[in-house]
């Protein structure tokens, strides 16, 4: 009798040793996506066939409070046709201590407007082709690595914010460069559905021969001289339904000041405006304005190249994760000649 009851001890024992596992197992969540996209361009008098980036988006929630994001991107290489690059985008650790407030630790895109605060790089997402002139340009620091504070859909205006320290523009992603963090604070509302008001300031002070290793492409800016910058946006998103249509509106300003002790003070404005209209279901039409421009002949820290850019283009959505674009781009610049560019982009989600 003493026998089977040590069995039957042995057994329940057991099954709650085992059980803990898969208890513990089953807080623990996590998904992995892939997006991609490929394309086909006329240029300069040819077709041209590309492949445009792999995004791997990983997402983990480990406890009930505590989660992981990870982003990185796999994409052909612009210095030589056959070799690829390998850019880790986002390494963030969310841990949620209180209602809708967090704090977050990691590499961030910076939340200095709503598209790089909204948008990851899977171009599926995107409401056009490409991202705005005023990123592929580096006038707006894409990441910062640091620790931030964050709240989301506070109250009746559901009111969000961002407070944010880091390393600077010339830092790299584990280690800064100067003593002098960066600093980004911003906030956001949403006063009715499908509307969202922000604005954003971020200070810097990048040193003397650093190099903007988190700018977005273009030749790299190299700081000839000590340069505080302070970066001020302002962005509208507003998507308004109405007899079974929907208009798609994207506005942002980003006003640039750098100084310096030697040239005293440069300003560069960036805007771009986007517009779409659901025709049906899966067809939008849409049209994108870009200008950036330089107040100053001579720039301390960016490129004095003023550029205007005017894009139409028509986004077929087959599925949530299956997207066609087809657009026309006419990019002007003090620099460069006009260029015209038509591309036909294919971009999933899997």
């Amino acid at each position: 009798m003493k026998t089977t009851h040590y069995s039957i001890a042995i057994l329940l024992l057991g099954l709650l040793l085992g059980a803990a596992p898969r208890a513990r197992a089953q807080t623990q969540r996590t998904d992995i996506r892939g997006f991609v996209d490929a394309l086909a361009y006329y240029q300069d008098g040819k077709v041209s066939f590309g492949l445009g980036e792999q995004d791997l988006f990983i997402t983990s929630v480990i406890t009930e409070r505590l989660s992981f994001l990870g982003e990185t991107v796999f994409k052909f290489s612009p210095d030589s046709p056959t070799d690829f690059n390998i850019s880790v985008e986002r390494i963030i650790l969310k841990y949620n201590y209180a209602g809708n407030h967090s704090v977050l630790l990691g590499k961030h895109h910076t939340p200095i407007n709503y598209w790089n605060d909204t948008y990851h790089h899977g171009r599926v997402f995107f409401p056009t082709i490409e991202r705005p002139l005023l990123f592929a340009q580096g006038i707006i620091p894409l990441h910062t690595t640091g620790v931030s504070l964050q709240g989301q859909n506070l109250g009746a205006l559901r009111f969000g914010y961002d407070a944010m320290v880091g390393n600077g523009i010339g830092s790299g992603d584990v280690v800064d460069n100067n003593p002098v963090k960066s600093l980004t604070l911003a906030v956001h509302v949403k006063p009715t559905d499908g509307m969202r008001l922000g604005a954003s300031y971020y200070h810097d002070a990048i040193s003397k021969g650093s190099t903007a290793h988190n700018h977005g492409g273009g030749l790299t800016p190299v700081a000839l001289t000590r340069v505080n910058q302070d970066i001020l946006t302002g962005s509208i998103a507003y998507n308004d339904s109405v007899f079974s249509k929907k208009f798609e509106l994207l506005a942002e300003t980003s006003m640039v000041n750098n100084r310096s002790d030697s040239l005293g003070t440069q300003r560069a404005m960036a805007t771009y405006v986007y517009a779409g209209l659901r025709l049906t279901d899966k067809i939008i039409p849409y049209v994108r304005v870009d200008d950036i421009r330089f107040t100053e002949n001579r720039e301390v820290y960016f490129m004095d190249n003023k550029t205007q850019s005017f894009v139409g283009g028509l986004r077929y959505e087959m599925s949530y994760l299956a997207v066609l674009k087809l657009e026309y781009q006419r990019t002007k610049s003090h620099m460069y000649p006009t260029a015209d560019k038509v591309t036909f982009q294919i971009a999933v989600g899997f």
